[in-house]
């Protein structure tokens, strides 16, 4: 029995030997994530809230709507192609928002369904899916444009099959695809797009991504 028993002790000693080198070789060959640096692929969504303190050097597109500095003459130049391929109905309706102005738009969206007889959680459960809370939006970052009268009747229009060939080359991508809600968490808006430039903005539409899993392919390859 004393024999059977060591030998049986061995084999466990053996097993555990293996199977806690195999988690060490796990753990030392694992590489760890890459930092994301680039300005342009910054990102802001219900994960990652911006500070309330963030600033951002904007210009103006008009008298009253504002871009990120670094990247309105990519926008510029990409509404003045639309208009040279013969598209004069499409239409900067937003741009940078501040997370001020953010906060407004989304208590009066919580406002209005409590009105409608919708419970707190409720309220902001349907505000969640078309409104970014403060600080979550690509508009506070200065880096997103809404066309139009900002609903999905944009897709229909010429300018949006436009924007669906073309505005890669400019560095924009169509932020809430209909195919990446779940992990969006933001329906589809088809009227949103965001600037990533145009290296990113070709390859996020090679890989079929949406800007959240392209920052983590970029941070594992």
């Amino acid at each position: 029995i004393n024999v059977r028993l060591e030998n049986y002790l061995e084999i466990i000693s053996v097993f555990d030997i293996v199977f806690l080198s195999h988690i060490t070789y796990t753990i030392n060959t694992q590489k760890p994530e890459k930092e994301i640096t680039d300005w342009k692929l910054r990102l802001a969504n219900y994960e990652n809230l911006l500070p309330e303190d963030f600033k951002v050097e904007v210009k103006n597109i008009d008298k009253t709507r504002q871009f990120d500095a670094r990247a309105i003459d990519e926008l510029n130049d990409m509404m003045n192609a639309m208009k040279k391929d013969g598209i004069t109905n499409v239409w900067v309706q937003s741009a940078y928002r501040s997370v001020a102005r953010q906060k407004e738009l989304y208590d009066n969206s919580v406002q209005k369904y409590l009105k409608q007889g919708k419970t707190q959680k409720e309220a902001e459960e349907l505000t969640n899916e078309y409104i970014n809370k403060p600080g979550s939006s690509d508009h506070n970052l200065g880096l997103a444009v809404d066309f139009n009268t900002v609903d999905n009747s944009f897709e229909k229009l010429d300018g949006f099959k436009w924007l669906k060939k073309n505005a890669e080359k400019y560095g924009f991508v169509l932020r809430y695809p209909k195919d990446k809600e779940d992990i969006t968490k933001i329906a589809y808006e088809s009227w949103h797009w965001r600037y990533v430039g145009a290296e990113n903005a070709k390859k996020m539409n090679e890989l079929n991504m949406c800007l959240e899993e392209y920052i983590q392919y970029l941070k594992t390859h």
